[in-house]
């Protein structure tokens, strides 16, 4: 099935789900995406949304248990613009990539207009507040159910998941890293009563101001991964060239095995 791409009956309705590299994505717009949010919150019904971008996919090909919690998402969004190129190579119409932190604000500001009421969950207490008061600022009527750093030891987990349903929260953004946001979202899917839950790894710090976005113009030429590389050099560097070297040299061979296998 590598490389292709099939339709599909989901909570959210009719959808396209591709396999790419041996990983499941789900082929959808940003508008169809937030609209899915929206009806999940609007029904109660539970979608947990998870980002996929070249960095975690690598991952998942050593980490079970990551990948697990990723094929146990019921949207399994295309955050990378290297997952964008990639399966348009291997023939997998992707129109677009939804950014996590594009997808989030997006909902923050459909939150303020239908008064759902979003938990953030991550960061440092700073960072955090920040956040907020830079959301409220922006989408005006916007109200929080409630929020918490992330920095807790596995034993206090259950009593967050306690804290955020209480709170009576409509969606659930997590600001941690991969593989921690991944591994908290589907230990507690069950219990967490929010219907949306979300991934948005440092998208706070964005939201904050703490770390700033590439222009527009090197977000749609796909190069916000070299802004990011300029920002922190030395935390994305090794990242960056461990991660694309073995991505590039499995799509190589999708690419070589898909081509030759039509020629034979």
């Amino acid at each position: 099935m590598r490389g292709l791409h099939k339709s599909r009956e989901t909570s959210r309705g009719a959808a396209v789900r591709a396999v790419f590299l041996d990983t499941p994505i789900d082929v959808l717009t940003l508008q169809e995406t937030l609209e899915a949010a929206v009806e999940s919150m609007r029904s109660r019904r539970r979608v947990r949304h998870v980002a996929m971008n070249v960095a975690k996919l690598v991952k998942m090909r050593s980490d079970p248990v990551l990948r697990g919690d990723v094929l146990r998402s019921d949207i399994i969004g295309i955050d990378g613009f290297g997952i964008v190129l990639g399966a348009r190579l291997q023939g997998i119409p992707v129109s677009e990539r939804v950014a996590g932190v594009d997808l989030m604000e997006n909902l923050l500001a459909r939150c303020a207009q239908e008064g759902f009421r979003p938990y953030f969950l991550g960061a440092r207490e700073d960072v955090l507040a920040k956040a907020m008061a830079v959301a409220r600022e922006r989408y005006p009527g916007l109200v929080f159910a409630g929020a918490r750093n992330g920095y807790f030891a596995p034993g206090e987990e259950s009593k967050i998941v306690a804290q955020i349903n209480a709170s009576g929260a409509d969606c659930l953004f997590l600001g941690m890293p991969t593989p921690q946001k991944e591994r908290f979202l589907a230990a507690h899917a069950d219990a967490l009563a929010p219907p949306f839950l979300m991934g948005v790894g440092g998208s706070f710090d964005v939201l904050a101001g703490k770390v700033t976005r590439a222009p527009e113009i090197m977000q749609r030429l796909g190069l916000e991964w070299l802004h990011r590389l300029l920002q922190e050099p030395r935390r994305m560097a090794w990242r960056y060239f461990s991660t694309n070297a073995v991505f590039a040299v499995l799509l190589l061979e999708a690419i070589v095995g898909r081509y030759s296998g039509r020629v034979s």
